[in-house]
């Protein structure tokens, strides 16, 4: 899947986000709304990880979908 289709599907995506990552809340997962960087600093700041961290374990979980 690629960003285009991640940012249509959002809605239907919060609740796999939230399964990936059970830390942030439904209200920060929508406030990304698509957008990679919103979701990868939300990532990066609730779970302690390097910006390279996040942005790889974000990219791996958009290859799943």
């Amino acid at each position: 899947m690629n960003m285009d289709q991640v940012k249509g599907k959002w809605t239907q995506l919060v609740g796999k986000a939230r399964e990936e990552w059970g830390e942030l809340t439904d209200d920060e997962v929508m406030e990304a709304r698509g957008e990679r960087d919103q979701l990868v600093g939300k990532i990066q700041e609730k779970y302690g990880k390097t910006r390279e961290e996040a942005e790889r374990e974000f990219d791996l979980w958009v290859a799943k979908l």
